[in-house]
């Protein structure tokens, strides 16, 4: 026959209990119940009988001393349980670091190019259609300098090397695009640039 495992009654004393008096003052019963000290400190407590921790309890405010500003903080950080949290986008470009996200197939940086298009960003659109896809493989917008393709390129080759990758294939082949890309790039901007000098 299988017999149920017995509930604690709701009002069970804590186990973990001191064996020592209520801290009611006057109080000659154990103290068996255990009540935080204060909000600040959610660890440290008093140890009262079953009356005076309901008495306790009662009063408890856990804003009291408060002022609007603080409360609303600690509501916000208890709607994420303590853990910091932020909207997206508000990390900048780290948010959308190669390191963070694996994107293979370049999905999210095409879902970059159609998101700028949407928010009304002129930038991508006032790119060269030839160069819209490059620069987005780059993490690079327009208008940009050679300079600032050159650094983006050794950043991200240096990044997706095999080598560094312990000779992954994925790396492999997102270097290939990478190369292809900056190499379009460079040709764009050096035709520009030589057509700028004799100008």
């Amino acid at each position: 026959m299988n017999q149920r495992p017995k509930r604690a009654r709701a009002y069970a004393p804590d186990p973990n209990a001191p064996g020592r008096l209520c801290d009611s003052p006057g109080c000659t019963e154990a103290g068996e119940y255990r009540a935080p000290k204060s909000p600040r400190n959610l660890t440290d407590y008093h140890w009262f009988c079953l009356e005076h921790v309901r008495a306790y309890n009662s009063g408890w405010d856990y804003y009291r001393g408060m002022s609007p500003a603080e409360m609303e903080a600690q509501l916000r950080a208890d709607t994420s349980w303590q853990r910091p949290s932020w909207p997206l986008g508000h990390l900048g470009a780290a948010a959308w670091d190669e390191d963070v996200l694996r994107d293979p197939l370049h999905i999210l940086a095409a879902g970059r190019v159609n998101q700028a298009r949407q928010a009304g960003r002129t930038d991508a659109e006032r790119a060269p259609p030839e160069l819209r896809e490059p620069l987005a493989t780059l993490g690079l917008s327009w208008p940009t300098t050679m300079d600032a393709v050159k650094s983006r390129y050794k950043e991200l080759a240096k990044r997706h090397h095999p080598d560094a990758n312990g000779g992954s294939r994925d790396a492999e082949e997102r270097l290939k695009t990478i190369n292809i890309a900056y190499a379009r790039v460079r040709s764009k901007l050096g035709n520009e640039t030589r057509v700028a000098a004799s100008g």
